[in-house]
């Protein structure tokens, strides 16, 4: 199985190959166009700023292999909100897997943080990624963008409102959390997401 993390300015690339290691699993951290796309799978993280991670990918001539990958591509976290079509964040055109618009939390309550950080449950879990992953479990998340519920979501989960916890089209999948920081749970998502087919 070769598994290759895509290598680009942002953050937890280490955390997700120390997490695939731990379930078996030994990836290649490339930014290299050829051996991304000879992979059998392809990991997509990210922690950071959207217009940024943006750039760096178009000066790597990253963003049409990540649209035309063929193989399972799992993004995570701002890895997901990448594969939107727009986010919010300083308005940044996005890679647009998924036609959706990345959204920041609106706040009234003082109460309430943004970014939300730490663990929240996830639920109406659908589509073999999350096999063996019982309804409601908890993952870890860190972020203050959001993707809207919407027709490609398989996965939800609510801070201050319902939003989209996992994403899925065709090959695509993302997921809002971290896998690679939410224990059990997460090497699960890992594990079943390596197994796709």
């Amino acid at each position: 199985m070769n598994v290759v993390i895509i290598k680009y300015n942002a953050g937890n690339i280490q955390s997700v190959l120390f997490a695939l290691e731990r379930i078996g699993v030994n990836a290649i951290v490339t930014d290299d166009i050829a051996t991304i796309q000879a992979a059998d799978k392809i990991i997509f993280p990210g922690v950071g700023e959207a217009s940024t991670a943006m750039k760096y990918l178009q000066e790597k001539n990253l963003i049409a292999v990540v649209k035309n990958a063929s193989q399972p591509l799992l993004g995570i976290c701002l890895g997901m909100q990448l594969l939107c079509s727009f986010s919010g964040e300083n308005s940044t055109k996005c890679i647009g897997v998924f036609d959706e618009i990345v959204t920041l939390f609106k706040v009234n309550n003082t109460s309430i943080k943004v970014p939300q950080i730490g663990w929240n449950g996830i639920h109406n879990l659908q589509t073999p990624l999350f096999n063996n992953v019982p309804e409601n479990a908890f993952c870890y998340f860190v972020h203050s963008y959001y993707v809207p519920l919407n027709t490609n979501a398989i996965a939800t989960a609510n801070y201050t409102l319902p939003y989209a916890a996992a994403l899925q089209k065709d090959n695509f999948y993302g997921v809002q959390f971290h896998p690679e920081k939410s224990a059990a749970v997460g090497e699960q998502i890992l594990k079943n997401f390596i197994e796709l087919i």
